[in-house]
């Protein structure tokens, strides 16, 4: 029992720091009798002995507790992965915050599609993204609200579509079964198409210059171009392109649907047996 008494690492504390004030008390003396007996100032040998023995001691009192100074730090490393494993999903949300300050790959207000969501950004801040959903479809907004976390704007891409806000290049497609030639309807279609595009026209080109020169790339527009071809199943099908305002792409799409289904069955009745 007084073995492990002696042993035990308080204990040593104990003597280690009682020698050292002891010693320092003996150099004190010592330093103060050859001072008045040699009548010089040695005051600052007395003061480095005191650090030599403080460093000691403190040297000694590390080697007494090194046992349990290594068990602790291995509990506040072990604590320390435990919070970081707990609260990585926090901590990515937190460093992609930071990735979106620094890279500004988008702003409030701004329309922008992260993998498969689209919408507007209506705010951010540390943990999420706050969109508001958008079907690029209609280009309405949903009336749904999407809350992206901050770590899925590192890990998936950011398509700024901001652009497409104003005008955008709006495709779609018609497919008929009947089959008959197309192409004496092509330059009347193409007219029409120009004549729904008529009013906007200058403002589309000059929005079509500025996307081009800030894209560095040609991209289609502002006139409207149409294709004719025929799908996987052999159906006729016929693709229109506009670049127009997007508040008007449904309205030009109807009634391009309508003139053409006009034109299409007035066509198909020149041809038809009577």
């Amino acid at each position: 029992m007084n073995t492990d008494l002696l042993q035990h690492p308080v204990f040593a504390s104990l003597v280690v720091i009682i020698i050292a004030y002891s010693l320092k008390i003996i150099v004190a003396k010592l330093a103060r009798y050859r001072a008045e007996k040699k009548e010089k100032d040695i005051r600052y040998i007395s003061h480095n002995i005191k650090h030599f023995i403080n460093l000691v001691m403190v040297l000694l009192l590390l080697s007494v507790w090194s046992t349990e100074i290594q068990n602790f730090a291995l509990s506040i490393a072990a604590f320390a992965v435990a919070i970081v494993l707990a609260t990585r999903e926090f901590i990515q949300c937190v460093i992609g915050f930071f990735y979106l300050v620094t890279t500004r790959p988008f702003r409030v207000g701004d329309w922008v599609q992260v993998g498969e969501y689209y919408g507007e950004i209506a705010e951010t801040d540390w943990i999420k993204t706050t969109m508001h959903e958008i079907d690029m479809h209609t280009y309405q907004f949903s009336r749904k609200t999407i809350y992206i976390p901050n770590n899925k704007l590192i890990t998936h891409p950011i398509k700024n579509l901001n652009f497409v806000k104003r005008f955008t290049t709006h495709h779609f497609n018609i497919v008929r079964k009947e089959s008959f030639n197309p192409y004496p309807i092509y330059s009347t279609l193409t007219e029409k198409a120009k004549e729904y595009c008529e009013e906007f026209k200058d403002v589309a080109g000059r929005y079509n210059s500025i996307i081009e020169r800030k894209l560095d790339a040609k991209i289609s527009g502002p006139e409207p171009e149409i294709h004719f071809s025929t799908t996987e199943l052999g159906d006729f099908k016929a693709s229109f392109t506009l670049f127009c305002p997007t508040e008007k792409a449904l309205e030009i799409e109807h009634k391009l649907t309508e003139f053409f289904m006009t034109l299409w069955y007035s066509e198909a009745n020149k041809g038809a047996p009577k």
